[in-house]
């Protein structure tokens, strides 16, 4: 098994000791309960059960933190890309499903400068560092952080470089020559992003972001997140759960499910999902559902040469393929036909 934090080596030579206080703080330690697959790793789908290792959103948070750090030297830019999955709730984006904003997934988000405010360690902290609350609350702020999709983050860097290593195993030297490949540069517009000097490793980084870009929007991920979300919404309508439990950590939350006899059968009937059928018509049992998602893709862009789209058809035709995709099937799991 591969341990937790296996790719911090690539993103720093030298940990940065300045920033260990700023992740044992408890609202931070409480995202190492909180997945980066939003639920789908309780399910037995065939890409779930074969995870070379756990990811988590603390791991996800240090490693942003790092790849920011990194570029930027700048402390300010370092603590908010650490800080921005502080108000992440259980199981992450099924809460916007919950919430009934999956397609643009900002409502989780919104809670983070309050977390930020409310927590005593963090306030003595930026105190201490000279920094104020309205510096860390939002990465979006900070261009090698987070931007607007295609373009490249720090955010999307992470994760697709993360995901490559659990869903794939895809070797840590490789993932390595990617990483040092990148620079800051200038993009079309003259904000700072992230870019590859050569095209071979902007099109291997590519090759991960679509595949990791597929399984976001997987029948499987976009069933099971609804079919999730559901199950919460059914368990905060009997009292069973409270939105004040959505923030504290997946472990204590599905202790609370197995508690009431309902959302017990529930949870274990959602932990069996393993195979989906599929129809351009519903049939007339219940269960189908028809659910959309939000489309994430990342476009890299070649020092003085362009985006990769424009330099390479084949990723052009699979970027539109991608994009172009029918979330329109109706879905339900096989299990649950009789």
């Amino acid at each position: 098994m591969i341990k937790e934090g296996a790719l911090y080596p690539v993103y720093v030579s030298s940990f940065p000791q300045w920033l260990r206080p700023w992740m044992e703080i408890p609202a931070m330690k409480r995202l190492k309960d909180i997945g980066m697959n939003c639920g789908l790793e309780y399910t037995r789908y065939p890409i779930y059960r074969h995870l070379t290792k756990p990811y988590f959103r603390y791991e996800h948070s240090v490693g942003t933190a790092l790849i920011v750090w990194h570029f930027t030297q700048d402390r300010a830019q370092t603590i908010a890309a650490l800080l921005h999955d502080i108000s992440t709730p259980v199981f992450a984006h099924v809460i916007d499903f919950l919430n009934e904003d999956h397609l643009t997934q900002e409502s989780t988000e919104g809670p983070t400068r309050r977390v930020i405010e409310q927590s005593p360690e963090l306030q003595r902290l930026l105190t201490r560092a000279g920094l104020s609350t309205e510096q860390v609350c939002d990465y979006h702020h900070y261009p090698i952080a987070d931007n607007d999709s295609p373009q490249l983050s720090a955010d999307r860097l992470e994760y697709t470089l993360g995901n490559a290593l659990a869903f794939q195993a895809y070797p840590l030297d490789r993932l390595r020559a990617i990483y040092a490949d990148l620079i800051v540069a200038h993009d079309e517009h003259g904000q700072p992003e992230l870019v590859f000097r050569s095209f071979r490793r902007a099109r291997e980084f590519a090759r991960l972001a679509l595949i990791n870009s597929w399984i976001y929007v997987a029948d499987e991920d976009r069933y099971a997140m609804q079919r999730l979300a559901d199950l919460i919404r059914s368990a905060l309508h009997r009292r069973v759960l409270s939105l004040e439990d959505l923030m504290t950590s997946e472990p204590q939350v599905i202790a609370r499910l197995k508690q009431e006899d309902q959302s017990c059968k529930a949870w274990d009937a959602y932990c069996q999902l393993h195979q989906l059928r599929r129809a351009v018509v519903p049939g007339q049992k219940e269960g189908w559902l028809q659910v959309k998602a939000k489309r994430r893709w990342i476009d890299p862009l070649v020092l003085n040469q362009g985006r990769l789209s424009k330099l390479d058809p084949f990723y052009k035709a699979e970027i539109e393929a991608f994009l172009h995709q029918d979330q329109t099937i109706w879905l339900k799991e096989i299990s649950n036909e009789k």
